[in-house]
């Protein structure tokens, strides 16, 4: 379907373009034009030949602007929402976590990612990195969905094998445009130092890029360290891991030989402050990370460790977290954490095409209502999306130029009802 959206403020996330009146055009899953409203002529000459709107859509002044990208998250956790709060990490993926996952199969792990899918919706995001057990039927569920996503390998000592994931890999690749995958494991508590070697090895032989958590707590870099001799980070570093890019979610407690591995390899940073702040893992040095020029994403991780999948209360907390670590109310300004949200995400994604509003790039787009009070006057646009913004702010969530949410109400694809009813009767299975 061919889109004109007109009457919009636009916020392209391009490094230093500032808001403008205009209009954006899509054609099929791309943005064709993006700028200043042009006359009838001109769509003549600078849109593609015999390009006709399916729907012209009056935005009324609201805010077109890249959609979120939620770069670390647990999408099938959703089912264990609230069954294990108020507990330290270690208690609660032991005690609690751990023994209900173990009831769970893919056909229940696919259906409770659908109910993610709806939550990222209608909080603006239009892509996730998804880490999980059953990346087959999570990769079923995203495609049914319309939904982008990158898929995570979860490799541990207790599930999944090195040959698995570069099987998943390999697949999971070649699924579908809107879905894609990288290589990744849970832990390097939970994995042993053979397996972390030998999927160094097979990342080596893609040449690819390696994902995992890192460094959430003390305890966690304690152990590494006992083991090691090393952080987390300069331990796979040294075995190769890090070799060819990547990334650590959370990455809290970092060292000065951390950053720099960080910085030197090219890795980035998934922040993920609203989980962080529930468990008290800790607030992550994010100043740091911006004056070493390493990138930083923003994820909600999961929602049984958050429990709520909103990218505007995850902005917040990363620009307020880090005011208070440093006790510098000028800390982490709010653009760049918006900028986080989008680009810096969309880049540890992987997701190059899916960044910015640009000709050429991924339609993935949405809409911010401005006509409502929390979003006026209009002092900074931009920074009140951190400080003031709220999912009740998203008007329109578009992929791939499909509009999946809009107004409120989702397209007519989804079976809302369905899929809460699904939800209710696996965790009435798995209690």
């Amino acid at each position: 379907m061919n889109i004109r959206f007109i009457s919009a403020r636009i916020l392209t996330m391009k490094d230093e373009e500032e808001i403008y009146e205009g209009s954006l055009y899509t054609q099929d899953d791309s943005i064709v034009y993006v700028g200043p409203a042009l006359t009838e002529a001109e769509e003549a000459q600078k849109l593609p030949a015999g390009y006709k709107p399916d729907r012209t859509i009056d935005c009324g002044g609201n805010l077109l602007m890249p959609g979120f990208k939620n770069a670390h998250a647990h999408s099938g956790m959703s089912i264990l929402r609230s069954c294990a709060d108020d507990m330290p990490l270690s208690d609660w993926l032991n005690t609690q976590i751990f023994p209900r996952e173990a009831k769970l199969d893919a056909q229940m792990i696919a259906d409770a990612t659908k109910l993610s899918v709806l939550e990222y919706l209608t909080g603006g995001m239009t892509a996730c990195f998804d880490m999980y057990l059953t990346p087959e039927s999570e990769a079923q569920s995203y495609k049914d969905m319309g939904y982008r996503a990158v898929l995570c390998g979860n490799l541990n000592n207790f599930s999944s094998s090195v040959e698995y994931t570069e099987e998943m890999y390999d697949k999971l690749n070649h699924f579908d445009p809107l879905i894609s995958y990288e290589i990744g494991f849970h832990a390097e508590y939970t994995c042993s130092d053979e397996l972390m070697r030998s999927l160094s090895d097979m990342a080596h032989r893609h040449n690819a890029p390696v994902y995992t958590h890192l460094s959430e707590t003390k305890g966690e870099v304690e152990g590494c360290i006992e083991r090691y001799g090393k952080t987390p980070a300069a331990y796979l570093d040294q075995i190769g891991m890090f070799d060819n890019g990547g990334g650590g979610f959370h990455c809290v407690h970092m060292s000065d030989e951390d950053f720099d591995i960080f910085k030197n390899r090219g890795l980035s940073v998934i922040t993920n402050p609203g989980s962080n702040t529930k468990l008290a893992s800790g607030i992550a040095p994010i100043s740091t990370y911006l004056k070493k020029g390493i990138n930083v994403g923003i994820g909600t991780d999961g929602p049984a460790s958050n429990n709520c999948l909103d990218m505007f209360r995850e902005m917040f907390l990363t620009t307020g977290l880090a005011k208070l670590r440093e006790e510098d109310a000028s800390a982490v300004d709010a653009l760049e954490v918006l900028k986080m949200a989008t680009v810096g995400s969309a880049k540890a994604m992987r997701l190059f095409d899916a960044d910015v509003l640009d000709a050429g790039k991924a339609a993935d787009i949405i809409m911010i209502d401005l006509n409502q009070p929390n979003m006026r006057p209009f002092n900074n646009i931009a920074k009140n999306i951190v400080y003031s913004g709220s999912k009740s702010n998203v008007a329109m969530t578009m992929i791939a130029g499909r509009i999946l949410y809009m107004n409120g109400s989702f397209d007519d694809s989804i079976d809302v009802e369905r899929i809460y009813t699904r939800a209710q009767e696996i965790i009435d299975t798995i209690r």
